[in-house]
């Protein structure tokens, strides 16, 4: 099939197997978050682990090293919140930890395919850019995998906002042409088309509210602002950058 869609690290290490590109949509928060940095001229590193590696990976690339929301200062204010990141200094280079979409991107990377960051920020812009580039047709395999969460051991949960990003770029490229959606990604394209108001699905969603609760509910809002950016972040040399 032309385009498949997905879930999670595991799906996405399968999948990226046959597939020529691979989108990977984290709504709250990495993909949103990488789409803001690489509009300020920042490319970013993904990274699976925030801890001491992720430190010395970041001193390698001479790129300044996002910390948790909470750690944010002065002299670090690059952290993994879109909103934190809009308002910072930009900066040439950032290494962006995250267990989900840096994991779905370094897997895809592995299999060789070509990555796209996407969100609803930007679906429309990375549906005509695929289209432009000839993804999901018979020649070129497109897969669009939904980054979900964690549970505590370690299990994937599925997370509503993400499976509404998916959709959200899928139902932009069938938009586009005649393209061979498998059920699975025809059925995330329609969940996003039945769906009336998504901006209020993503504040009210269990991620979303989880936000609330921390206090930023700014990174929702920046997430929910569908078809805002023409930037389609692509991961080329270990970083995500924009092109064209």
């Amino acid at each position: 099939m032309g385009v498949t869609f997905g879930w999670g690290p595991t799906e996405a290490a399968v999948l990226a197997r046959e597939a020529a590109c691979l989108v990977v949509v984290d709504v709250l928060s990495f993909t949103t978050s990488v789409g803001v940095a690489v509009e300020s001229g920042t490319a970013v590193h993904p990274y699976r682990w925030r801890d001491a590696t992720a430190r010395a990976y970041a001193d390698e690339r001479g790129a300044e090293l996002a910390v948790g929301r909470s750690e944010a200062s002065p002299e670090s204010p690059w952290t993994l919140s879109p909103a934190a990141l809009r308002a910072a200094p930009p900066t040439p280079r950032l290494v962006l930890p995250s267990p989900n979409g840096s994991t779905i991107s370094a897997e895809a990377v592995e299999a060789q395919a070509t990555v796209v960051a996407a969100s609803l920020r930007n679906r429309t812009a990375v549906a005509r850019w695929l289209s432009r580039h000839g993804y999901g047709s018979a020649s070129r395999p497109l897969t669009v995998i939904a980054a979900g969460e964690r549970w505590p051991d370690g299990s994937l949960r599925p997370a509503l906002e993400d499976l509404l990003g998916a959709g959200a770029v899928l139902s932009a490229l069938a938009a586009l042409g005649p393209y061979a959606l498998t059920p699975e990604a025809r059925a995330a394209a329609t969940l996003w088309e039945a769906t009336d108001d998504p901006a209020a699905v993503l504040h009210r969603c269990d991620s979303g509210r989880e936000l609330y609760e921390y206090g930023y509910p700014q990174d929702v809002a920046v997430a929910a602002e569908a078809d805002t950016s023409e930037t389609v972040p692509v991961l080329r040399d270990g970083a995500f950058q924009e092109t064209r």
